[in-house]
Parts: structure tokens; sequence; C-alpha cells
């Protein structure tokens, strides 16, 4: 996928607006994971506005994240981090070996002991 049209799917799965990031780093200074991080929130939303999406997909950053929301609540601006951190998570799930699933798929993963809402998560996240 062209990195312009993957800029802009990101930003419509998350929501987010990253021009409004006036880049003060709060997101960053309350961020739990900081030091474990190789792009902190900050750099995940310059860099996804600037459209520099690949190191993102490949960084271990991607993983670091908590999703714990400790951007967001320190965000003055409501940028939202932590939602294109997961955004981009999405797309590396989706453009690892486009791993797709089908409605054939679903019941060799039955079991009795998943929750039926996962397996409808996993297949409305895996079948696009």
């Amino acid at each position: 996928m062209h990195n312009s049209n993957l800029k802009e799917d990101i930003i419509r799965i998350s929501g987010v607006n990253p021009k409004k990031c006036m880049r003060c780093g709060k997101c960053s200074a309350s961020c739990p994971a900081y030091d474990e991080m190789e792009y902190h929130p900050h750099q995940f939303v310059a860099m996804i506005e600037n459209g520099d999406i690949e190191p993102l997909l490949n960084s271990k950053s991607l993983y670091k994240c908590l999703s714990c929301f400790a951007c967001i609540e320190r965000c003055p601006r409501s940028v939202e981090p932590a939602k294109l951190v997961e955004a981009v998570r999405l797309a590396a799930v989706r453009k690892q070996g486009a791993n797709h699933m089908t409605a054939n798929d679903v019941p060799a993963l039955l079991d009795a002991e998943l929750p039926q809402q996962a397996i409808v998560s996993a297949f409305r996240k895996y079948s696009k």
C-alpha cells in the first residue's frame, strides 16, 4: 500500500487529526513506557503527519505502548497518540503476509473456553 494511502487509512481508522499536535511533549512525558520505546508518542504523531509510516510499522515501540491512554489524558489539544499507535499496530498486523481470515477458518478456531466475542473480533479484524 502506498504511504499516502496508508497515512490516510491510519488517520481514518484512528479518528485522530495529527495536525492538531503542537509538539509540547506532554504525551511523551506522561508515558510509562517511554524508556522502552524507540519512537515516543509525540514522535509517532509527527511521523504519521509527515507520512513516515514504514519505520513505525517495523518498530518495537509499536508493541511497547501499554494502551494506558496517559498520553491522551495529558494532551492539551486532544490529539490522542495512543489511538494512532493502535491504528499503526492494526496496519502492521494486516500487512504481515496479508493474513486474512475467511468464514471457513472460524470453525477450526472454536473452543469452549474462548469467548465468542474474541472470534467475532478476530474475524472482523482479519477479514478486511
